[in-house]
């Protein structure tokens, strides 16, 4: 999904100033194969963003009113094509200032999850991403987002708690 209709009605106000912004992580673990059958390797699923090239999670901006892990099964859903269901919260942390090709400037606190897969085959479900697909946990394509390299160790500790920087 392109950029909200509530964040261009704000833009028309603000232009490129800095806004801060609710957002979800989506980290679509797979730990067996269609037959059932545990996984070497635990697989995540990526996206390769189309603004800036780097692969990374789903992410994405909560929308008004909207409950965060109804966010990241939305965000999965419009990216990839994929269904998931959200299994616990393994992260709240800032994600830094983002700076937009066009210049607009964000920074999002972002609530991460571990997302368990339900059904699909990924796919390039929208214009934000150019690629989709499944990767070992150990073996992350590059460009990589730096902030999800995190965010993904922390969806693979089946059980730990949720990480709060402080």
């Amino acid at each position: 999904m392109p950029t909200p209709e509530y964040i261009k009605d704000l833009r028309k106000d603000i232009g490129h100033r800095e806004l801060f912004l609710p957002g979800v992580t989506a980290v679509v673990v797979r730990r067996a194969d269609d037959d059932g059958r545990e996984l070497p390797v635990p697989q995540v699923l990526l996206v390769k963003r189309s603004d800036n090239g780097n692969w990374g999670a789903t992410s994405g901006i909560m929308e008004p009113g909207e409950e965060p892990g109804a966010a990241a099964v939305r965000e999965v859903a419009e990216e990839t094509g994929v269904t998931t269901r959200p299994v616990r919260v393994t992260g709240v942390s800032d994600h830094g200032l983002v700076v937009y090709p066009n210049g607009d400037r964000c920074r999002f606190t972002d609530i991460s999850f571990e997302m368990e897969y339900v059904s699909g085959k990924p796919v390039v479900a929208d214009d934000e991403s150019t690629q989709v697909g499944w990767f070992p946990a150990n073996a992350l394509p590059e460009p990589f987002t730096r902030q999800h390299t995190e965010r993904i160790d922390w969806a693979l500790e089946t059980g730990a708690p949720a990480r709060f920087r402080s």
